[in-house]
């Protein structure tokens, strides 16, 4: 039987994941947006199993609210990145520090 400590464990290597994407590749904006989806992902893996484990809704409620803002974070992000590649002609990230002041 699948018990809570099988979703917490895809949840946590979800969440590394996650981090691994952020911090070795560098390079490439699309991968450090989807590595942040990860993070978030496992989040609301992590919400729901303790809501099931607990019977209580609270946990599943709120990852419905983490999806919403995680797909606004997405379309908002990949918009940004559409306008400045358009405008620059790359998507590097040491390009975008030209951006600061």
């Amino acid at each position: 039987m699948i018990g809570i400590e099988h979703f917490i464990v895809v949840g946590a290597i979800l969440f590394v994941l996650g981090v691994l994407g952020i911090f070795l590749n560098r390079k490439n904006i699309i991968v450090i947006l989807m590595s942040i989806e990860l993070i978030l992902l496992a989040v609301n893996i992590n919400l729901v199993a303790f809501s099931a484990f607990l019977g209580d809704l609270t946990g599943q409620i709120f990852a419905m609210f983490v999806l919403t803002v995680a797909a606004g974070e997405a379309a908002i992000g990949l918009a940004i990145l559409v306008i400045y590649f358009r405008s620059r002609g790359t998507i590097a990230v040491q390009d975008a520090n030209q951006m600061k002041g």
